[in-house]
């Protein structure tokens, strides 16, 4: 089992970058895939971004790719990820996620660990 903790969020205005952190425990976060969610209210919960465990291979949801880089420090047992260009639409609760399977995925019903989460706020 593996506990996943986000830090990072904050309130920003339109055009900033942030650098969310998900720092794992328990078991070694090179075991697993890792992937970031999003979820605004009333919205239902959004891909964004996931690295697979080498962090050779990442993936992007169509929303943030091009402002968006995840990677991983397996050394540090955290995966990172910048948010550039941020847009009021980017404002959202955003999770990390974990995956045994060995393939990176876009679907949050393939992940089995889920941090709480740290908001994200952009301002216009």
């Amino acid at each position: 089992q593996v506990q996943l903790v986000e830090s990072g969020g904050g309130l920003v205005q339109a055009g900033a970058s942030l650098r969310l952190s998900c720092a794992a425990s328990g078991r070694t976060s090179s075991n697993y895939v890792i992937g970031w969610f999003r979820q605004a209210p009333g919205k239902e919960r959004e891909f964004v971004a996931a690295i697979n465990r080498s962090g050779v291979l990442t993936v992007y949801g169509d929303a943030v790719k091009g402002r968006a880089t995840i990677s991983r420090d397996n050394a540090k047992n955290t995966v990172y990820l910048q948010m550039n260009s941020l847009k009021p639409e980017d404002t959202a609760v955003y999770y990390c996620a974990a995956a045994a399977g060995g393939a990176t995925s876009r679907y949050n019903n393939y992940y089995d660990y889920w941090g709480q989460g740290t908001q994200v706020t952009v301002s216009s």
